[in-house]
């Protein structure tokens, strides 16, 4: 007698279905790999390839550049989105970020503008709505932006490579710029009220403060006080002296300031020096003269660029032959040197050649200044250059790295006077500089900081915690950070590690730079008695040492110099 086997159609249908679904999930496993905006077919597995990628560092690359990645890093959420930390966004795809009222971000890429909420996943991208998969989030102090942002209106294409860990990046638009044709600090919040120098010669001090104050807004809103950089630096304490961004940038780089407005106002004879740090300032870029694109990119990103031009009138003087009143628009083409220090807030590339008293000037375009002559001149208190001006965007400083006072415990110094003079040695693109310096208690050195004194130098760190003399600096076995710097400026560089120093004994920092296109051999920044500036050097608050080789050292003090290199320290605890 045969047997029943009417099972085996349905088992053999069942089997069919069992291979379809395996199939199934493989293909969507792949493919959530491949594209990150792509819904993942079974949930359960995306949050375990999510978390195995979370276990390790993601590496990112933007238009063929990897992203230096200090602190916050990518990750990957529970449904396979690409989330990036907001921090990264300005060097990796050239854009601006600010945050208002701690509740909107705005992100703007060319003519191109996204408005973005905390804890939302709506868009507003050139005033159209849509939704995003994630919403931004904020974790610690830092806020992540869904990478698909980017992806999906920004015009970049995407790739996730799982043997190298890779998220790579690439600008798709065939004619991109990152910066728009017009931009205004007026329009965007982020300028602040014209101020009054009044009859002194200071609009070196409120060029400075104002530089200073746009690189914090929108999201802080500060007035600094102009009397107590006045008064309060090594240089000059005379209100009618006249100065410059080195001069500011001496006292801003020692922590002597900036202080409030309200603490010490403006025209006070006697300034307090001892009143209350509320900033640090850790960075600050030089922009090469005639550079309009980076002072642009400075403005777009940064904050105000402090700039110098040739003003033929004053305040109380208004000589008209280079500015037109009706249309707020100045232009000098001679050859008088800069007397007088405004703060670039923006730019019109379409800015009328007309608008100008100088009918000489060939072509649109024009810089939108803030000048400190208070808010009756020209358009509350902001005037436009034009680009073909003799003398604007030649001199320039913009304030990129403004933290709060609680970063380091201790900064160790030798120049209060700042940067003066440079030294090196002849035929050498190389040099090396050290400081030594006695700890005043148990701490440990987080970063250094000096002033690159050229455009494009690369620069190694090294650290001696336990100096015993010379011989100690040529013990260099570990490099505690390398890289390159662009402009001329002052650079505070972190360290790979805090490198612990004992109370009472001395440590040294050293410094190695070369320049890259081996143009020129004067690397080191030194504070130095100087036939061009008014300065009384002190040789006695530090131990500095100078080497074209790195292994015979010469004192820096006997070439009655200090070097510029300071050491940031915070307490063990």
């Amino acid at each position: 007698m045969k047997k029943n086997r009417w099972w085996i159609p349905y088992a053999i249908i069942g089997c069919l279905f069992l291979v379809i679904g395996i199939l199934i999930i493989f293909v969507k496993q792949k493919n959530v790999q491949k594209n990150i905006s792509e819904v993942a077919y079974n949930e359960e597995w995306n949050q375990i390839m999510a978390d195995y990628i979370n276990q390790n560092d993601i590496k990112l690359s933007i238009d063929k550049h990897f992203i230096r990645q200090d602190r916050e890093k990518p990750y990957f959420t529970k449904n396979m989105q690409l989330m990036l930390p907001c921090g990264m966004l300005q060097e990796g795809f050239n854009c601006a970020e600010n945050i208002y009222n701690k509740k909107k971000l705005v992100i703007e890429r060319g003519a191109n503008q996204a408005v973005l909420k905390l804890n939302s996943r709506v868009l507003i991208f050139n005033d159209n709505e849509y939704e995003l998969a994630e919403s931004v989030k904020k974790i610690g102090k830092e806020l992540y932006i869904p990478a698909e942002l980017f992806t999906d209106y920004f015009n970049y294409k995407y790739q996730w490579d799982s043997e190298s860990r890779t998220c790579s990046f690439e600008n798709s638009a065939k004619e991109d710029s990152f910066l728009p044709d017009a931009y205004s600090y007026l329009d965007r919040g982020r300028s602040v009220p014209a101020k009054d120098q009044g009859n002194y010669g200071t609009c070196w001090a409120f060029a400075t403060l104002t530089a200073l104050e746009t690189s914090l807004l929108p999201e802080e809103r500060e007035d600094f006080s102009e009397n107590n950089l006045i008064h309060n630096n090594v240089l000059s304490e005379e209100i009618h002296d006249g100065g410059d961004y080195i001069r500011s940038m001496a006292y801003l780089m020692s922590w002597n300031g900036p202080v409030l407005e309200k603490d010490d106002p403006y025209g006070s004879a006697v300034s307090t020096k001892k009143k209350t740090v509320v900033k640090h300032v850790q960075e600050a870029k030089m922009i090469p003269s005639g550079d309009y694109e980076q002072i642009k990119e400075m403005v777009f990103k940064c904050g105000g660029v402090e700039s110098s031009i040739f003003m033929a009138s004053t305040a109380s003087n208004m000589d008209q032959t280079y500015y037109n009143p009706e249309k707020s628009a100045y232009c000098y083409k001679g050859d008088e040197k800069p007397n007088h220090d405004v703060v670039i807030i923006g730019w019109d590339d379409h800015f009328p050649k007309e608008s100008f008293k100088d009918n000489t000037v060939k072509k649109d375009g024009a810089f939108l200044c803030m000048n400190s002559w208070g808010e009756d001149f020209g358009n509350k208190g902001t005037f436009y250059i034009s680009y073909e001006d003799s003398q604007i965007g030649k001199l320039n400083v913009c304030y990129t790295g403004v933290e709060g006072v609680h970063n380091y415990d201790r900064i160790y110094q030798a120049d209060l006077c700042g940067w003066i003079g440079t030294m090196g040695f002849e035929g050498s693109p190389h040099a090396y500089f050290s400081n030594v310096y006695r700890a005043k208690e148990n701490e440990k050195i987080h970063a250094v900081g000096f002033y690159a004194t050229k455009e494009l130098i690369s620069y190694e760190v090294f650290v001696c915690n336990q100096y015993e003399g010379k011989s100690s600096l040529n013990d260099r076995t570990h490099i505690a950070a390398s890289g390159t710097i662009k402009n001329q400026g002052y650079y505070t560089i972190p360290l790979d590690k805090a490198y612990p120093v004992q109370k009472g004994k001395n440590f040294a920092v050293i410094v190695k730079v070369e320049d890259i296109h081996e143009k020129d051999y004067k690397l080191i920044p030194v504070e130095i008695n100087s036939k061009d500036i008014d300065v009384n050097v002190r040789l006695d608050d530090g131990e500095g040492y100078i080497s074209s080789g790195g292994e015979k050292w010469q004192s820096a003090e006997k070439q009655k110099s200090n070097i510029c290199l300071k050491a940031y320290t915070k307490k063990m605890k």
